[in-house]
């Protein structure tokens, strides 16, 4: 491990020199998502991200979180071949979390009530037949993939970018924070050495929403399936952090808007918005929205926070401080929450990035 992160300290050292002129492209990303699919806020969140000028995707990076990862990679590997992007590498990542499992989210159930969504674990549903590893991958509607996932797992494909463009990389985080926090044990200046983090978690003052509105909308999945990567990642060096989280619940597209999109462009990528719609908040669209166009938040309040890990009723959820009040010497960090965003600017943008990909002749 030495070696290899006095080679990734090198390589740096050899680009440096660079720097500048890299600076002047457009800003480099790496999206780590739990991509459930077909269709729905996972895989469609990469439309901000391809066909964009202003980015380049360095590379996709999947997670178990919203399905089992296997399942996830070959939905977004399809999706680049639906949408003719073969040329953007796809990285396989952590199957399980670090340390919660399948029979300890049965014995929380069990003692502090049903979580509303359990992703790869169960769904919507129950988790009596969930099996402890992930199952082979089942056919889908939208066809099984050709492209193949990269051969270098997605915790060291991070670790190698974020060294080969120091503090360049924004790494978009719509997923469980498995990945990141790996790649943070590996390299402890994983986190410094990247431009900023930008994730789609950290839920505050929701606890009535389970009661009177959507149960799923208040219940912080990407934290809650793997707190212990959250806290890690959460804790790190980063430069910057922001969190786009309670902004996003009532940021909608409805299946009429949806088919406008299409009839104003027809494509591959708008007739499988239109094929696979789900009536679901676009909370990683937004999420990739924000890291393409900063400008489209109004609003954002600066906070301490952290993710609870004990195994109690509590673990997984999100907690702040203010400056005066934070527990700072536990290494807890400011982040930036996101709490509006200009809506209808951003579906005028969401429009025209889907419509952006080839169309039909």
């Amino acid at each position: 491990m030495r070696r290899f992160l006095a080679s990734l300290a090198l390589a740096a050292l050899t680009i440096g020199s660079h720097a500048a002129q890299a600076n002047a492209g457009p800003e480099l990303v790496i999206a780590d998502n739990d991509y459930l699919g077909p269709g729905g806020s996972n895989i469609q969140s990469v439309l901000p991200l391809l066909n964009n000028p202003k980015l380049k995707v360095l590379g996709l990076t999947v997670v178990a979180g919203d399905d089992w990862e296997n399942a996830e990679s070959a939905r977004i590997r399809r999706f680049l071949e639906i949408s003719g992007h073969r040329e953007v590498p796809v990285y396989d990542g952590a199957t399980q979390p670090l340390i919660n499992t399948v029979a300890l989210t049965r014995l929380r159930e069990q003692q502090f009530g049903t979580l509303p969504w359990k992703g790869a674990w169960g769904g919507l549903g129950s988790m009596e037949k969930t099996p402890d590893t992930q199952p082979a991958v089942a056919d889908t509607p939208d066809g099984k993939p050709s492209l193949q996932p990269q051969g270098v797992p997605a915790a060291l494909f991070m670790i190698q970018q974020v060294h080969a463009h120091p503090h360049q990389v924004t790494i978009i985080e719509a997923g469980p924070m498995t990945n990141l926090a790996l790649a943070i044990r590996l390299d402890p200046s994983f986190a410094s050495t990247a431009k900023q983090l930008i994730f789609m978690g950290g839920y505050l003052d929701l606890s009535m929403m389970s009661v009177t509105g959507n149960a799923d909308n208040g219940s912080d999945f990407n934290l809650i399936f793997d707190p212990e990567a959250a806290h890690i990642t959460l804790t790190a060096p980063w430069s910057r952090i922001t969190s786009i989280a309670n902004v996003s619940n009532d940021v909608m597209l409805t299946k009429d808007e949806v088919g406008a999109i299409a009839r104003a462009h027809k494509s591959p990528v708008t007739e499988y918005l239109v094929k696979y719609y789900v009536p679901l908040a676009m909370w990683d669209e937004v999420t990739s929205a924000v890291a393409a166009e900063p400008s489209l938040i109004t609003k954002a309040q600066d906070a301490y926070m952290d993710v609870e890990t004990g195994k109690g009723i509590g673990y997984g959820h999100a907690y702040v401080w203010p400056d005066s009040l934070a527990p700072k010497a536990m290494g807890v960090r400011k982040v930036r929450i996101v709490q509006a965003i200009d809506v209808d600017r951003f579906k005028k943008l969401y429009a025209g990035w889907a419509q952006g990909f080839e169309g039909k002749h």
